[in-house]
């Protein structure tokens, strides 16, 4: 019998992992909810169910009969939304939400890894203005400052001045941009290195590493200005040797797993750890209880193996064959509104596009008479697969420059720069 598959959330990730699903010829038919119109292109069913509305999730999962669910976004997670399928009976990929706290708590995270000797920057986290500010007073620069919780990528400082950092713990703890319930932040070092990211499917049977994507999170060229949810990412990375990949594997993820464990939060479901590579080796700069974005669009690109199948497997704590291309890179970047990740338009339309060369994965869009428009921050991903990262970068841009995008943005150096 096929699979009836439901896919939570609306994003490009999402759309990436419902078009994946969808190659299976295992699977039937895929739901996403809330999806978005672009997903449609596609043959994506997507079903207006609002990701926080558990209960209407629960009963349409019922009666489509779905065999399992896949969450992708974090609040969801931290919402219990895996918790309360399975306490419906459906089975649901994810993490419970004790144990999606990896994520949604920076202070939690950070005191994970110092109990299990988890090599990451040094940092004290603050509820109090004052205290925080004089912990920075007397630090060094440049410091970072990450809100405590859930922020849409957008919760990390790097302050290079006192008055910026003054500036963040105000609008953290003072004026509570980001609106968790109880403001904290955490403050660390600053670690010099290259970043990646390594993520890793996980069950009772394994921890299944994939390929080491890098993302690129601000949104200028030569990462420079603010933090975004991503600006564009590519796979595999140069400068991650199999070697490294192992220690990361034997020193941080497996530790990881094993300190998740002892506390009676056992994680499954998908691992993401933000890394960045120092002269004393791999150290975590960010743990994520979910696929990345847009680490995703370009990852599914690289898998061989039916995703269904893993899936499935992994849902069923059976050991999964997971089959990686080896060969060439995959690069996309992400096509924003102007004025993001500050006030962005919206309403643009988007031009229509023809894609033999290239991917396109909707995240924020809609449809209005007849036609996609701009209904959030970053708009779409384009991306390619190519035998260099060279090859894959002119192939993007090649397409990008061809396009009438007069009114949207996207950086000019993914890929170029490391």
């Amino acid at each position: 019998m096929k699979r009836n598959i439901l896919v939570i959330g609306s994003g490009g990730r999402e759309h990436a992992l419902c078009k994946k699903l969808l190659e299976s010829p295992k699977v039937a038919n895929v739901y996403c909810a809330k999806g978005n119109d672009g997903m449609t292109l596609d043959g994506i069913k997507v079903i207006d169910i609002a990701e926080d509305n558990h209960d209407e999730l629960i009963k349409f999962a019922k009666e489509q009969e779905i065999t399992w669910a896949l969450v992708g976004p974090e609040v969801p997670l931290m919402n219990g939304l895996v918790d309360d399928f399975k306490a419906q009976g459906i089975k649901a990929f994810g993490p419970s939400k004790e144990a999606a706290l990896i994520e949604g708590s920076k202070e939690f995270a950070k005191e994970l890894m110092m109990n299990n000797n988890i090599p990451t920057a040094a940092y004290e986290s603050f509820s109090d203005f004052n205290k925080a500010l004089c912990y920075v007073e007397e630090g060094t620069f440049p410091v970072v400052i990450k809100a405590d919780g859930l922020a849409a990528g957008k919760g990390v400082i790097i302050a290079q001045t006192l008055e910026e950092a003054k500036k963040a713990l105000a609008d953290i703890l003072l004026d509570n941009y980001f609106g968790n319930d109880e403001p904290k932040v955490v403050i660390e070092e600053f670690l010099v290195g290259r970043e990646f990211s390594l993520l890793s499917f996980v069950n009772e049977t394994g921890i299944y590493p994939m390929v080491a994507a890098k993302d690129h999170k601000a949104i200028f060229d030569g990462d420079k200005g603010p933090n975004t949810g991503g600006m564009g990412a590519y796979s595999p990375v140069d400068y991650v040797t199999k070697e490294i990949e192992q220690e990361v594997l034997t020193t941080i993820i497996e530790p990881t797993i094993q300190g998740m464990k002892e506390l009676n939060k056992p994680f499954e479901g998908i691992l993401y750890t933000g890394l960045i590579l120092t002269e004393e080796g791999p150290k975590v700069i960010e743990y994520n209880a979910r696929f990345g974005d847009p680490e995703t669009q370009v990852l599914l690109e690289r898998l061989i193996s039916d995703l269904s199948d893993v899936v499935d497997d992994l849902l069923n704590q059976r050991v999964p064959k997971i089959e990686w291309q080896e060969e060439g890179i995959s690069l996309g970047v992400v096509v924003s509104a102007k004025g993001y990740p500050g006030e962005y338009e919206k309403h643009s339309p988007l031009p229509d596009f023809e894609t033999a060369d290239v991917k396109i994965f909707y995240s924020g869009v809609k449809q209005e008479e007849k036609r996609l428009v701009s209904a959030g921050g970053r708009v779409f991903l384009v991306a390619a697969t190519a035998n260099s990262k060279e090859e894959a970068h002119e192939k993007v841009y090649t397409w990008l420059h061809q396009q009438p995008l007069a009114n949207f943005y996207y950086r000019q150096d993914i890929g170029k720069i490391v």
